[in-house]
């Protein structure tokens, strides 16, 4: 339900005299991972590397919903049918997504994952589905219908075939939990991107801060503004590669689960704090819930801050984010 980053990311100098950055990208979770870690040398930065990619892969063991053997696997074969165990970290994940789920109304729901693929983006679409087949897609979706047992650790979900899947949630997971993983071993600066979810700490071996570049959907090749990252997250959700139009009006991949019908209004949404899993909860709502009610919930969560593209260009940002500070001039 995520598309893929908007953003560019600003390296300084790769080395210096007493620190190496070394970067990999490999496929976890099915999508791609950029691992940048700055250590004493480049033995040491590879070594850690490695590691965050097995912390990664041990979450992906937990929680990916396409593998048969995992919990949430196990959660979702056991639908209608009885409570399922599962480690404390898994239901730990799970309540703050139903948190998510509770606060944007059902704008964000992890039994999306039982939806029907109703809508094709690969220009295959010639009509726009009728309301009852819509409605009918999400007869199995529901997070009211997901029960936790926080004294057993156990997930129900009350129907037969109800699914639950973290996704790009689960990515953002990943990379907070690396990051926090870094710190712990004493490894002072690095960035962990799970598929356009980033979570950044330090700073670059020349000394300056992390930084992203900011691009319109509608002018890609050109950025208008860089943001300095101080330990902290961003991620970025949009619909500018993957959407269809009926009778003029713009339909986006991203599907509200409440109701079946894509988003509309927004082509991106970037949202900055110190969680790339909560940031990725609030990006992918706030194209669900459009400018007005996604900027209203994001006010609530002042260390979040957000920039927001309108589907004809416009760019907003919440009142916390000065856009104009950061400008290229």
């Amino acid at each position: 339900m995520k598309q893929v980053l908007v953003l560019l990311l600003l390296l300084g100098s790769f080395v210096s005299q007493a620190q190496a950055l070394r970067k990999r990208t490999v496929k976890l979770m099915g999508s791609r991972f950029d691992i940048t870690i700055v250590a004493a040398d480049s033995l040491a930065a590879e070594k850690n590397i490695d590691a965050v990619i097995a912390e990664v892969t041990r979450i992906e063991n937990l929680i990916s919903d396409w593998r048969d053997y995992t919990q949430i696997s196990q959660v979702n074969k056991n639908a209608g049918i009885a409570p399922v165990k599962v480690d404390p970290e898994v239901f730990a994940l799970t309540e703050r997504a139903l948190r998510f789920s509770k606060i944007t109304k059902g704008a964000f729901d992890i039994s999306f994952a039982a939806m029907d693929r109703i809508w094709k983006f690969d220009g295959s679409m010639t009509q726009m589905p009728s309301p009852e087949v819509i409605k009918q897609s999400i007869a199995k979706v529901g997070y009211k219908n997901i029960v936790l047992d926080r004294e057993h650790s156990t997930i129900f979900l009350k129907k037969r075939g109800m699914k639950i899947g973290f996704g790009a949630l689960g990515e953002g997971y990943a990379a907070d939990r690396c990051r926090e993983m870094m710190l712990a071993k004493g490894i002072k600066a690095g960035i962990v991107n799970g598929s356009g979810d980033m979570s950044t700490w330090g700073k670059q071996p020349n000394g300056s801060d992390w930084a992203i570049g900011i691009t319109n959907p509608m002018q890609r090749d050109t950025i208008f503004a860089v943001i300095p990252l101080r330990q902290g997250a961003v991620v970025t959700s949009g619909s500018y590669e993957k959407y269809v139009e009926f009778n003029g009006k713009r339909y986006a991949h991203i599907i509200n689960p409440a109701t079946g019908y894509p988003a509309t209004g927004l082509t991106s949404v970037t949202v900055f704090g110190p969680s790339a899993e909560t940031a990725n909860g609030f990006s992918t709502s706030m194209m669900v819930l459009g400018k007005k009610k996604g900027l209203k919930l994001l006010k609530k969560y002042p260390e979040y801050s957000a920039i927001l593209i309108t589907d004809n260009g416009e760019v907003l940002s919440s009142p916390n984010l000065n856009i104009a500070d950061y400008k290229l001039k």
